[in-house]
């Protein structure tokens, strides 16, 4: 595919419309309550008994936070009272039990991901326990290839407990940094000495790390232009090998802690789009490539070769690698994708510890894919990660006449290609450089579920 990319201030205005950000099909929207853990038992039998089951990628969810970053849309719980984080602990090496009995012991997990909330909200020891019960109930890979990544709080980590970390297994670390600028830190109450984060990268590779990636968000009160490019100018001096450049989404209306943020400080859509073509712009003039709405990666990143060769997926952590692996969602709220389904834990963290303490598989919603789900996901994928779809892919897998079976879809998309935003031939369709900022826009032409009633107005976000 094409990595290049080009700004176009007139088209984004256009398509700047409300859309899922597809790190899944169907989207959570559709998950049903009729999913249970019976259900979610099943697919993960009908995974093991594959012809060459696939490995397992893992995603731990800790919620748990010292402080309230107003702008955070996460499932978290913020406390100074380190009890409730034991007893969750407690409950999630129940819960890793449970779930490692579900799989053949010969599955290696390639791929773990402690998220949050702030992972590093618990003791060294408290890690030391929990990685231990997962490789006592699941076949944790020592090698040198595996993906083990966690998320990091550069203002409660040193050096010490960074090692600590690549001791237990971990040789990736995500480092929330947002922004720089002191007046931005304190409006969304997040104060942290830059310097004292920057200088984790470079003590994260001394102790073996080998992939450092680095948040920022745009659209944050009292940025500017010149004030944010004074953040991303000081991140790129250390050379971390991802960023994720989320642009912010104010709805108080969901998130209760954005009601801390004075509306009248956030910067105008003009402003922000101004902020989203100036992080393009000094990113790629770095050298980093382009992956795709909020992500980039160094030429030589797995994320940039995944996306090269084609491997490359979307899931509930973005743009990810392993796209092989069947992936399972421990603690509360995370999500799963076993087979031709998708698993989601109870959302809070009552209803989950309830479930878990009468040993039941905390499992409160799903779906089972359908054969024209798993159709349509392919092409929303291939959409999403690399620009492009090609329609004999599809056809000989599903048998299906693409022209045929998509002769609606393929008809609106003359529209967006009339405007710049692809260009069809007679196999395939492609996203133009000024596309590929727009790929939900195109990928929600094959979202079936767009253009069905709903008893619930879906809450999506922007596109841009």
């Amino acid at each position: 595919m094409d990595q290049q990319v080009k700004f176009n201030t007139d088209l984004i205005k256009r398509y700047d419309v409300a859309g899922p950000r597809y790190t899944s099909y169907p989207t959570a929207v559709q998950f049903i309550e009729g999913f249970d853990a019976n259900a979610y038992r099943r697919y993960t039998t009908a995974s093991n008994n594959e012809l060459i089951p696939k490995p397992l990628s893992v995603y731990v969810h800790l919620p748990f936070c010292h402080s309230l970053c107003y702008y955070c849309g996460c499932t978290k719980k913020v406390t100074r009272h380190a009890e409730q984080g034991v007893r969750y602990l407690e409950l999630l090496n129940l819960e890793i039990e449970m779930q490692g009995k579900l799989f053949d012991k010969d599955r290696e997990v390639e791929q773990l991901h402690f998220g949050g909330g702030t992972p590093t909200f618990h003791t060294d020891e408290q890690m030391s326990v929990l990685m231990a019960q997962l490789n006592r109930h699941f076949a944790l890979s020592d090698s040198d290839t595996r993906e083990y990544s966690i998320e990091v709080d550069p203002r409660t980590v040193g050096n010490d407990r960074l090692a600590k970390l690549a001791e237990l297994g971990f040789n990736r670390i995500s480092l929330g940094v947002q922004d720089i600028d002191p007046k931005v830190q304190q409006a969304v109450n997040r104060i942290q000495d830059p310097q004292a984060t920057l200088d984790m990268v470079d003590g994260s590779r001394k102790l073996g790390f080998n992939s450092v990636s680095i948040d920022l968000i745009y659209g944050l009160p009292h940025q500017t232009s010149d004030s944010f490019g004074k953040t991303i100018d000081t991140v790129v001096a250390v050379k971390p090998d991802r960023l994720a450049v989320y642009n912010y989404a104010h709805m108080p209306h969901i998130f209760r802690a954005q009601r801390m943020i004075n509306a009248d400080d956030i910067p105008s859509p003009e402003i922000k789009l101004e902020l989203m073509e100036l992080t393009i712009r000094k990113l790629t003039d770095a050298g980093y490539v382009y992956i795709g709405m909020d992500h980039f990666a160094l030429p030589e990143d797995e994320l940039t070769i995944a996306q090269k060769e084609g491997h490359l997926q979307r899931n509930f952590q973005g743009y990810s690698t392993r796209r092989q692996c069947d992936l399972v969602g421990l603690g509360v709220s995370a999500i799963g994708k076993v087979g031709d389904c998708y698993a989601q834990n109870q959302k809070d963290i009552p209803s989950w510890q309830n479930a878990v303490s009468d040993g039941r598989l905390p499992i409160w919603r799903g779906v089972c894919l359908t054969t024209e789900d798993r159709l349509r996901r392919g092409i929303i994928e291939s959409i999403m990660c690399h620009g492009e779809v090609h329609f004999d892919d599809f056809e000989a897998n599903f048998d299906i006449d693409f022209n045929d079976h998509f002769a609606l879809e393929l008809g609106h998309l003359q529209q967006l290609e009339k405007d710049g935003l692809l260009k069809t031939t007679e196999s395939g369709f492609i996203a133009t450089p000024e596309g590929r900022l727009l790929l939900r826009a195109i990928a929600m032409n094959f979202d079936e579920y767009l253009h069905t009633k709903q008893s619930k107005v879906p809450r999506f976000s922007r596109v841009i």
